[in-house]
């Protein structure tokens, strides 16, 4: 039952919310096909309520409390589209923290090191232009006469698009590298957030890449997160440790490649590497 949940939510998701966009731009559907499309996700949602009410049930079985067997709900959810819900809500986060200016995952005593500065610029660019699009797409929906309905879908959807950059750059702003006495912890916004326990770093050095592809890539058991496809900093591990990339892959590393603002600051802020016993 759980697969065909999923299978059901990945297919009537996205049917119903085409339907709803045909409504409000206007173009006129059969009666029939509306009421059978209604018909369709009730049952999608007894079937969804159904499979909630046997992962719960499981779970108690197994001894689980309430809360832990609620919770087990999430599974109807496939772990990639659970992260992507997780990214827009850490994304608004982000947003309010920057409007109050403060930074995530940075305690008392330890060190933020910024790494947005070398894609800012670009970033702010590209915003500039998606409002810049939005504004004439409007004017030009407006100048040949378009449905008003059809004018607030695109609008709706240049919006939510200029929303998720701006998330996007709150999150890298407000989510620096953080070096503590405990552990260096290596992130690229809302999208990765790697815990690398102190005592099993071995060394740390000043590496300049400017040939980096991809945001998080591992290749053998080196890890890159790069900004605008470069690394400045290289940190070997004695021992391997998993990382978990943005949509959940699972890859063991032992080196790990990063980009920050100050690379010479950073390297300065963390302590020198522990001897192991």
């Amino acid at each position: 039952m759980l697969r065909i949940a999923r299978a059901a939510l990945y297919g009537v998701a996205p049917a119903e919310l085409m339907l709803v966009v045909l409504l409000v731009a206007g173009v006129p559907l059969p009666r029939s096909v509306v009421l059978a499309a209604e018909a369709v996700v009730a049952a999608v949602i007894v079937l969804e309520v159904a499979a909630a009410g046997l992962l719960v049930r499981e779970r108690r079985r197994d001894g689980a409390g309430w809360w832990a067997a609620f919770r087990s709900v999430d599974r109807l959810v496939p772990e990639r589209v659970r992260r992507l819900m997780a990214f827009d809500f850490k994304g608004l986060v982000s947003v309010g923290l920057l409007l109050v200016r403060r930074r995530h995952g940075v305690p008392p005593g330890a060190t933020g090191l910024p790494y947005a500065g070398g894609q800012l610029t670009f970033q702010l660019a590209f915003l500039f232009a998606m409002v810049v699009e939005a504004a004439v797409a409007e004017l030009l929906l407006r100048g040949i006469g378009a449905a008003e309905g059809l004018r607030t879908v695109v609008l709706v959807v240049d919006l939510y698009s200029i929303l998720v950059v701006v998330a996007i750059v709150a999150a890298c702003v407000t989510r620096p590298h953080v070096v503590s006495d405990e552990e260096l912890r290596v992130r690229y916004g809302a999208f990765f957030d790697l815990r690398v326990p102190r005592g099993l770093i071995s060394s740390v050095r000043l590496a300049r890449n400017f040939n980096e592809s991809g945001m998080v890539k591992v290749k053998d058991d080196r890890l890159s997160v790069a900004v605008s496809a470069q690394t400045n900093v290289v940190v070997e591990l004695s021992e391997p440790i998993v990382a978990v990339r943005p949509l959940g892959g699972r890859a063991t590393v032992r080196t790990i490649r990063f980009f920050a603002d100050d690379p010479a600051a950073l390297i300065k802020a963390l302590p020198e590497p522990r001897t192991q016993p």
